[in-house]
């Protein structure tokens, strides 16, 4: 049972549950468990996955599991079982621990682009996010221990940096990687006041603070794409605090490249003080596309939900209107395993809809696919109809065929301008998630309306696995 306890006092030392492990094999919790006591064993193509996730190397593990199969095949033969036994136990005190390429994430939200760069092999040891409810996912889906986190305001946190300098100071060679997307509202061409002066880019100049403190060997900076239009202002903001050491440059990133069903454009920064050309690393991000899934490869297969016709009823738990949680068997198409990996997902999470009034569920009965508020099909009931042209998208029903509009945080208050293709309905906070690329047992924490909000916050998680996957290359 060599392997047996070594898997079980690594994933101890990791402070990591049962669970997670049982979900990276694709079992569930209780056979898991039965590995661990020794009472069932284990393939050899899982190794190499319980390795990679307990950030060991392959071959040690290798040589206790094949300790364990001589010993069974050896039953009886006492004197050289123990041989072989002393062999493989003199191994394990040597075994050598896989280095860990290190991130911290800022204005993390709930964990999008976390989850790319963890896709990609990157650990998180640091996060930061103002947003409670935010927070609260981020924590749900990650072992992440006490300390290792600041639930607040940025500045505030750079005010307090030496307390959680411990987290980092250790690490040789310093951290790998620092990303985060600071919301910057002074990045308008009308704006003539420098970005760094701006009182509206406080948290810009934050993040460029913590970067100052910290000195990762990469950094990534995510945002909307008219920060492009500021770049060499935004440059030399960064020589600024972080001197000449670092090589930066950007690119626009379509999200649909990337395999994403919907229309997402990002401006991305890299920079790094490893001496690398940024423009080898984007190269990289873009030897990584593929065709973009249509939306209903997104959708299809997910339970059919009605429209709540009862105001302030969030919290109830309906079949009808959707569960926070329930057991589903999906259909394993390819967009399933896509998001989803190898892994057997068992349970449907966040698939609830919202109250919807009755002249919104008609508009959503009439509306064909493509169609916004102009159609001719719902102008007798069409609020706003003298001022269409300026609500033109107010209702917007989604084309099935086509990958999705940008999904925001406006859902938090409607979903008009997300009216589900074939059902009278706006999609659900499971269904965004989905069209984020967030694996299906993701789990959404705080209210319904939050589940929205921090779904149309979050950086694509499969655009954040290519860049980050692209970076892990420069690090090998």
């Amino acid at each position: 049972m060599l392997f047996a306890d070594k898997i079980r006092s690594l994933r101890e030392e990791r402070k990591m549950l049962q669970r997670e492990l049982a979900a990276a094999l694709s079992i569930d919790t209780p056979m898991y468990s039965r590995i661990e006591r020794g009472e069932r064993p284990i393939k050899r193509e899982q190794i190499k996955i319980l390795a990679d996730i307990l950030c060991i190397d392959k071959s040690e593990l290798l040589k206790l599991w094949l300790a364990d199969q001589v010993s069974a095949l050896l039953n009886g033969e006492e004197d050289i079982i123990n041989d072989v036994l002393d062999i493989a136990k003199s191994g394990m005190g040597n075994m050598k621990e896989k280095k860990k390429h290190t991130f911290i994430d800022l204005f993390a939200g709930c964990g999008g682009l976390s989850l790319g760069m963890e896709h990609a092999g990157f650990y998180p040891i640091f996060f930061n996010e103002i947003m409670p409810a935010f927070a609260s996912t981020y924590l749900f889906n990650r072992n992440i221990p006490n300390g290792h986190y600041y639930i607040g305001d940025i500045n505030k946190l750079n005010e307090d940096i030496s307390s959680y300098e411990y987290i980092w100071k250790d690490i040789k060679g310093g951290v790998d990687l620092v990303c985060g997307g600071p919301p910057c509202q002074g990045f308008s061409m009308a704006n003539r006041q420098r970005i760094i002066n701006d009182p509206r880019n406080n948290l810009y100049k934050a993040y460029l603070q913590f970067l100052q403190n910290v000195r990762p060997k990469f950094f990534v900076m995510e945002n909307v794409k008219g920060m492009a239009q500021r770049i060499p202002e935004i440059k030399e903001d960064f020589i600024r605090y972080l001197g000449e050491d670092y090589r930066i440059d950007y690119r626009l990133l379509k999200a649909q490249d990337f395999g994403v069903p919907q229309n997402r454009e990002r401006l991305v920064l890299i920079g790094n003080r490893m001496g690398i050309d940024p423009n080898d690393i984007f190269k990289s991000i873009e030897s990584k596309k593929r065709t973009a899934f249509a939306l209903r490869d997104a959708l299809v297969g997910l339970p059919h939900l009605e429209a709540r016709k009862e105001k302030n009823k969030g919290e109830l738990e309906e079949l009808s209107t959707g569960l926070t949680e329930r057991d589903f068997e999906y259909i394993e198409n390819e967009f399933y395993h896509f998001i989803n990996g190898r892994r057997k997902i068992t349970k449907l999470y966040n698939h609830k809809n919202r109250y919807n009034n009755p002249r919104d569920i008609e508009i959503y009965t009439r509306l064909p696919q493509g169609a916004n508020s102009l159609h001719e099909s719902i102008q007798d009931i069409m609020p706003y109809k003298n001022r269409n042209g300026i609500f033109k998208d107010k209702y917007f029903k989604l084309d099935e065929t086509q990958i999705c509009k940008t999904i925001t945080s406006h859902m938090k208050f409607d979903c008009n301008m997300y009216i589900h293709p074939w059902e009278s309905r706006g999609l659900s906070p499971r269904e965004a998630a989905r069209i984020q690329t967030f694996p299906d047992d993701y789990v959404l924490k705080g209210a319904q309306n939050q589940w929205y909000a921090q779904v149309g916050n979050a950086v694509p998680v499969k655009l954040a696995e290519a860049i980050g996957t692209s970076i892990m290359e420069f690090l090998k």
